[in-house]
Formats: C-alpha cells, structure tokens, sequence
C-alpha cells in the first residue's frame, strides 16, 4: 500500500521525527508572515525620516524611484524562487545556479546579516514602548521579545500566520490613520510638491532640492521596502509553491510600496509646517502630536511598537528555516546539523533551529547598536546582486528552466537591479560612518566564509544541497553541485 504524505515524512530509522517541514500555509498565509517582516509601519517611522532628511519633500521622487526598482527585483526573486522554492532561501538558490562556493559565500553573509537584522529590530520595541513607559531598558526588552518570539515560533506555521496577520492589521490600522491625518488636512498641492521639491536647509528654512539628492536617497528608499523576498524561506511549507511563492513575492511587494508611499505622501502634504517638521527629532511623532494629539500619538507609538514585535516574529520563523537549511546541507559538525535539521513532531517546524535562533538574537541584542548598523548595512546589496547574476545564469545555463514563473522583459529586470545596486554601493562609500565601514565588513565575512569553504567543508566533502524529498522533480542539483568534492 503507498505510503501518505504523513507516512513519508517520517524517518525510516521508527524515530518518530519528521524528515520535512510540514505544508501547512497557503499563499495568504505566506504573505501575511513576509509583510510582518517587511514591517511596513516601522519602514515609515524609522526609516522614512532618514529619506525625508536627506531629500526633503523629494522623497516622494525617491520611494518612486526605489518602488521601480523594487519591481525588477521581485521579478528576480520570483523567477528564482519559482524554480528553488526553499527553506534555505538565496544561498539554496545561488548554490544551484551559480555553484556551490558562490552558494556558500551567500550563506556565510545571509547568516551573519540575518541575526544581526533580527536584533536591530528588536531594539526598537524600547523606543517606543518608552513613550508608555519611560526608562525602559531598550536592550533586556529586545532580548525579551526576541526569546518569547522564539518560543512562539516553535508552534505551527499556521498558527504563526495567524498571530503576525492580527498584529499586521494592527499595524496597517496604524498606517491609515497617519495617512487620514494628513489626506484631511492638505496643506499644499501635489503638483508643487512633486514639481519643486524643497528639504531643509540650515535650521528652519526650506531650499530646493536638487536631483543629486534625490537620487542619494533611492539607496535608503530601497531598503524601506526590503523583505518582500523572505517568501521563499516558507517555499517548503507552502501549498503550491512553486507558483504560490511567485505570486507571495509579487503581491508582498505592491502592498509594500502602498502601504509606506502612501503615509509619507500624506504626511508631506498634510503637515502645517514642513521645516519644523522636517528638523523635528521624530518626524513622524511630530506630524502626529500636530494633527491629533499626544494620545493619538502615544497609540499610534504603541502599534508601531507592536509591529516591531511582530517583525521579530516573523524573522525569527525565517532566520529558522535557514538554520534549518545549514543543519540539512550539513554545513556543520555532524551532531549540530542533526539538532539543526530537528523538526518538532507535532507542529512540524524546525524546533531547535528556532529556539537557537532566539538565544543568539537575544545576545546580540547587547552589542552596540551602531556597530550592528555597520556590519548589516551591506550585506545585503551582495546577496541582491547575486541574485540578479543567478537569474541570468539561470536562464543561459538552464537551471531555471522548470521554474512555473517566468519574469516580463527579461533581461531588463535584473540589469536594471544590478545597476541600482551598484549605485548603492557607491553611495555606502562616500559615507565614512557607517556605509563605507560596512563595505570592509562584509568583504571581511565574505572572505571568512571562503576559508571555512575551503579549509573545512571541502576538505570534509560533505557539503551537500539538499531539498525536501517530495519535491525531487524540482531541486535536484546538477551532478556539479551534488557530488563532495575532493580536495
């Protein structure tokens, strides 16, 4: 009699443990936990007044211009994550399409970026947890959040889905309000917004902003709208995932860019005084405190606060699921990449990787801030434009051609991404404090994780890429990325 999926999923040692990850989630649910990452409430108080600083009412320009921007990306991503819908995220990916020492160096700086991000989150809960209660230790309550979202996270991915959707209603309740406040109370006309744009200049008067401003803050707009591709981390545990995860990519992304566009617009158009605010410690509590009072505000801090746990949450369940991944590829000792690949038998999610996953976030947690800001700040922008190289190798060396999705005007989508990365990195050089330092960093991991490549796991030859087994037919490697290979 023909085993069922339940049957499969247990090991043929009678252990009891599940193999795999258990496909529990639809589409809504996968979009749901990638906008809870994406935090699109924290983008708009957090990150937002940094572009609106830096490039005045032109931000507008800037979120535009980085949305467009954030559409080829998702092409890529969705392409990709088509053909590779896996746990093990971009180095699964890249290790298929490009080789496996491009794989592993993605690895090495998505593991190190991925836990540091999840504390760098977590610290903002203090903020603005500290309007209800003033001197709170921003540090214990980080690590606190990131412990307790571990341990929520071990529970099914269904209930999952759940929790971080209700704390994102919230959020984008959040969201509406600051838009309403400032749709209702229009204070100057779009058209001269977007035609003559103006930012601070000294400290109370308004200048023109030029082009070249503008531009510098693409490079932060685009990282407002980072996360939509963390889909991919659920590929396992999605139903239909090699078309599901395209469209949760695609979809993330467009709720994304409304959800954050549309609150800064109405808060450059609605507020009564934009040099005040624009100088204002807290641009967007300022615009707030103005338009509907300090208990307006204080809720509205509080939900923002809430979506900063809920983002905990959800990268908590990613980070997860590349642990995971490392422990399955045998990227470790033997007896940790048994704890790694663990899958709780009754909620079937990667238990041990998960609760691992909070004790180093909760430690991380204590490291200064500002160092954490430099170790991440471009990590990311290697591991974009990996992606980019992938999907065009994909497609010539054909390792991408049972991907079910398949990007419009290609190549157009990842040119275009690679040259607004480079941009980026550009723009990281020119800063002294934290972009240029974080470019030496991320060289510097990079080159860790070539060592322990070569000196380790070649030398070991058993590094493998490894995919759920009921998806042989689209994650078997090619035999030159699944053979050990030998020193």
């Amino acid at each position: 009699m023909a085993m069922n999926a339940s049957e499969k999923s247990i090991d043929a040692t009678n252990t009891g443990q599940p193999k795999q990850l258990r496909r529990g989630l639809k589409v809504l649910g996968t979009v749901l936990i990638t906008l809870s990452a994406i935090t699109p409430a924290s983008s708009v108080f957090i990150i937002a007044p940094g572009v609106l600083e830096q490039a005045g009412t032109g931000a507008l320009w800037s979120f535009l211009a980085a949305g467009v921007v954030g559409i080829f990306m998702a092409f890529v991503y969705a392409e990709l994550a088509s053909a590779y819908p896996l746990s093990g995220g971009e180095y699964a990916i890249v290790g298929r399409t490009l080789g496996r020492l491009p794989g592993f160096l993605i690895l090495g700086l998505f593991l190190i970026t991925q836990l540091l991000i999840l504390a760098v989150i977590a610290l903002g809960v203090g903020t603005y947890l500290g309007v209800l209660l003033p001197g709170l230790n921003g540090q214990v309550t980080a690590a606190v959040v990131v412990i307790a979202s571990a341990v929520l996270a071990v529970f099914d991915v269904k209930f999952n889905a759940v929790v971080t959707g209700i704390f994102l209603a919230v959020e984008m309740a959040a969201l509406v309000v600051l838009s309403l406040l400032g749709f209702l109370n229009v204070e100057r006309p779009i058209g001269e917004v977007l035609l003559e744009p103006t930012v601070l200049s000294g400290q109370s008067d308004l200048a023109p902003t030029s082009v070249g401003l503008i531009a510098a803050a693409v490079a932060v707009a685009i990282f407002a709208y980072n996360g939509y591709g963390s889909a991919v981390y659920f590929g396992e545990e999605t139903a239909d995932a090699n078309r599901g995860i395209a469209r949760a990519i695609l979809w993330a992304l467009g709720i994304t860019v409304i959800a954050e566009l549309l609150p800064v617009t109405a808060m450059v158009l609605g507020t009564p005084d934009l040099a005040a605010t624009f100088g204002a410690e807290n641009m967007m509590n300022h615009f707030v405190i103005e338009r509907g009072g300090s208990t307006l505000n204080t809720v509205i801090s509080l939900a923002v606060a809430l979506a900063i746990i809920n983002a905990v949450i959800a990268i908590t369940l990613l980070s997860a699921r590349l642990l995971f991944s490392t422990g399955r590829d045998r990227v470790w000792s033997r007896s940790i990449n048994r704890g790694m690949a663990s899958i709780h038998p009754r909620f079937g999610t990667p238990w041990v990787a998960t609760l691992v996953t909070g004790v180093v976030g909760a430690a991380i947690c204590f490291v200064d801030e500002t160092l954490l800001l430099v170790l991440t700040g471009t990590g990311l922008v290697v591991v974009y434009g990996s992606l980019c190289v992938a999907v065009l190798a994909g497609r010539r060396n054909g390792s991408t051609a049972h991907a079910a999705y398949k990007m419009p005007l290609f190549p157009l989508p990842p040119l275009i991404g690679l040259g607004a990365l480079v941009y980026v990195v550009y723009q990281n050089a020119l800063d002294p404090k934290i972009g240029r330092p974080s470019l030496i960093v991320t060289g510097v991991v990079l080159l860790i994780a070539l060592a322990y490549y070569v000196f380790v796991l070649r030398r070991r030859g058993t590094w493998e890429l490894r995919g759920p087994e009921e998806d042989n037919s689209t994650t078997v490697d090619t035999p030159a990325t699944t053979e050990p290979e030998k020193p």
